[in-house]
């Protein structure tokens, strides 16, 4: 099947072939029809399977041209990055039509934006926060909207919006199409589709819950104050060129960041605090390979679109299974291949098998490489996954067994160190002095 086969305009299929796209994905397949035919839509996509195309394609087709300042088409994003590459998407694909994109989202000056909506636009790509806030200062008129897209419909959920969406559902006529897409179906993601759609086509292109095909899935076992180490290891060593490294918390991306730098690995930080001019110069010096490791929280998860990313870390898990689908899916997208690696510590486990319990299978487990520690830490509280405060000891005058029970040895079978005060271990910790 080619696009041409799905019943798109010619200034459409112009645009699809000036991107370099002749065949379409699943997803692309089997929703163009079915918005092209006016119903509701609830489509189960993983990330990377070409879903945007999916909506904004037909969407684009059944506005036609231009017309009046009210957007006619909506779609809600959860993150600032996702509804700037939907609204980039959205230009592209209607770059030879009169219809008009704009996105709004969080993070920047309302003003230009509020300004930028006088001028009108036909396609509004948003974040749930500030286009209420729009909204309640009558920047955005709702009331002639056609067409409203759920996208990431369960990222939406995990970020605490359905009470925002709600009070958008609210803004909009009762006539309209609504598309929910979702890389995951909770119950929540079920009881929110019987709400909001009408008799809907049901498109899966997926197992639910599935893990992108094309993903190599290893985790390595590993002491907690040694992950940085670890992972130092596996960048230097393996010549890795381009990494997207998850945290849990702020503070440890930016920590992770400073202490992958001062090893001498570009890095770069990215998360809620960041500004978004910091956030997109961030983003561009990662895709531009300026920096090898981009260390994230869960907000980069979705909306990343980094053309054959090849590898993605698993620094921390994540509390959500589900989160774990939508990060590692940030690599092998389209049909390419990549690599996710998880650092996973003892208090980690009862994440892991929520994960492998989610995926229906184990995570193969790889042998530890040996890898230089570098500094001894202090000894720092932490909760683990249960909540329970632990300490957890730093690499001197103390003993931690992986979880296969075998110690490290030094390389070489001595105690060597080097002209830093380094010494070099093969995976886990040993009894010894610094």
């Amino acid at each position: 099947m080619s696009f041409s086969d799905l019943g798109l305009t010619p200034e459409l299929l112009r645009a699809v072939t000036d991107k370099g796209y002749d065949t379409p994905t699943p997803i692309q397949a089997k929703a163009i029809p079915a918005v092209l035919g006016g119903r509701d839509l609830l489509a189960a996509a993983q990330t990377g399977t070409g879903k945007t195309a999916g909506f904004v394609l037909p969407i684009l087709q059944r506005l036609g041209a231009a017309k009046g300042r009210a957007p006619r088409a909506l779609i809600l994003a959860p993150t600032r990055e996702l509804a700037a590459q939907v609204a980039e998407s959205a230009c592209d694909y209607g770059k030879h039509t009169t219809l008009r994109t704009q996105a709004v989202f969080g993070g920047v000056s309302i003003s230009p934006q509020m300004f930028a909506l006088r001028g009108g636009c036909d396609i509004l790509v948003a974040t749930p926060g500030r286009l209420l806030d729009l909204a309640n200062q009558r920047a955005v008129d709702l009331r002639e909207i056609e067409c409203f897209v759920l996208d990431e419909a369960d990222r939406m959920l995990d970020m605490g919006f359905i009470n925002d969406i709600r009070r958008v559902i609210k803004l909009l006529p009762q006539q309209r199409q609504n598309l929910l897409f979702s890389a995951t179906y909770p119950k929540e993601i079920r009881d929110l589709a019987q709400r909001l759609l009408h008799h809907p086509e049901t498109i899966e292109v997926a197992t639910r819950n599935a893990a992108a095909t094309g993903v190599e899935q290893e985790v390595y076992r590993v002491a907690r104050e040694h992950k940085r180490h670890l992972l130092t290891h596996l960048i230097a060593d393996g010549g890795w060129h381009q990494v997207l490294v998850f945290t849990r918390t702020k503070h440890g991306a930016n920590k992770l960041a400073q202490q992958l730098e001062s090893n001498g690995i570009p890095t770069a930080a990215i998360h809620g605090n960041k500004t978004q001019a910091a956030r997109v110069r961030a983003l561009a010096d990662f895709k531009a390979n300026k920096v090898t490791a981009l260390v994230a929280t869960e907000v980069a998860s979705r909306g990343l679109d980094i053309k054959e990313l090849p590898h993605v870390v698993n620094y921390e898990l994540p509390h959500v299974p589900e989160d774990y689908i939508h990060r590692i899916g940030r690599t092998a997208r389209a049909g390419a291949s990549g690599r996710a690696v998880s650092l996973v510590s003892p208090d980690e486990q009862t994440m892991l098998r929520g994960i492998e319990q989610l995926l229906k299978r184990q995570l193969p487990v790889t042998k530890l490489p040996e890898y230089r520690i570098s500094a001894p830490e202090p000894r720092e509280p932490h909760r683990d996954a249960g909540g329970r405060h632990t300490h957890s000891r730093g690499a001197s005058g103390a003993q931690s067994r992986g979880h296969g029970g075998a110690q490290s040895r030094p390389e070489g079978g001595t105690h060597s160190r080097s002209s830093s005060g380094t010494r070099r271990f093969g995976g886990q910790r040993r009894r010894g002095r610094h």
